[in-house]
């Protein structure tokens, strides 16, 4: 499905799902990565900039680079923009939870805290102003269970959550080139296209280094598994290495529980 297809599905969709839900205004989460950056142009396209409003969470491993990402997409989409520190509730949960976690909160659950502290302070000013909460997450990782559950999981509607990671950069270019050709400031800095995609939950993390195998390796599993139902023996046969599928093959199968607690995403039909 070509670029603009898929993107116009997704703001339609959108669209749709506010009004439907009786909301006028959204909340996004603005890290500086690609997949809020997006999320936030479908936003502004579906509802305008005066209904959408971004927040910055930055925790003890966010980049200065990330949050100059994110102020520059909002100052392009001129949507406001606030930053909420979860520095301190992070420490708060590190202070009262180490004992309990063995002598300190450390690992994959003070990652998982990160996140779902972040959640709270969305929730919160979705609570106290009347704004629907968007996710921001991606099927790529959604199949890979690469996600916080009650973290970055949560939102009422996921705008990308039918789009693979690869197709979610392709939209953003796309989207980038529309408003140059209409002489405008294309909305998402070039700086989130070229930078690895991380999470910052940790010191140095990448998602790809933590998932294991590249994003454009991992699509061209996940679209002939899941989209075209292909096994094993048929999608190492164009080309894959056959532990590779398998282990992600696995993974995807392992983690449905979770898929099934994530929220609705547009039906973007890719083979149609």
């Amino acid at each position: 499905m070509e670029p603009g297809k898929m993107y116009a599905a997704c703001v339609e969709a959108l669209g749709d799902f506010v009004r439907g839900a009786g909301f006028s205004d959204v909340v996004i989460g603005l890290s500086g990565g690609m997949d809020s950056s997006l999320v936030a142009v479908m936003a502004v396209d579906a509802l305008g900039a005066s209904s959408v409003h971004g927040v910055m969470l930055p925790g003890p491993y966010s980049s200065a680079s990330s949050i100059d990402d994110a102020e520059n997409l909002a100052a392009n989409l001129g949507i406001a923009c606030m930053r909420v520190s979860i520095a301190e509730p992070f420490a708060a949960f590190e202070r009262v939870l180490a004992e309990p976690c063995g002598g300190a909160l450390a690992g994959l659950a003070a990652e998982n805290t990160q996140a779902r502290c972040r959640m709270v302070c969305l929730m919160a000013l979705s609570n106290a102003h009347g704004w629907l909460m968007l996710n921001t997450g991606n099927k790529s990782e959604a199949c890979m269970g690469y996600s916080t559950l009650y973290g970055d999981t949560a939102g009422a509607f996921a705008p990308i959550g039918g789009l693979y990671k690869t197709d979610v950069f392709a939209v953003a270019r796309w989207r980038n080139e529309q408003a140059r050709a209409a002489g405008e400031v294309p909305p998402i800095p070039e700086n989130v296209f070229v930078k690895p995609p991380s999470a910052e939950l940790a010191p140095g993390q990448e998602d790809e280094k933590s998932l294991g195998i590249d994003y454009a390796t991992l699509d061209g599993i996940l679209r002939r598994y899941v989209e075209e139902g292909h096994g094993v023996e048929a999608i190492a046969a164009a080309g894959f290495d056959e532990a590779q599928v398998a282990s992600v093959i696995a993974r995807t199968d392992a983690n449905a529980f979770k898929r099934a607690l994530e929220p609705p995403f547009p039906n973007v039909p890719f083979y149609k």
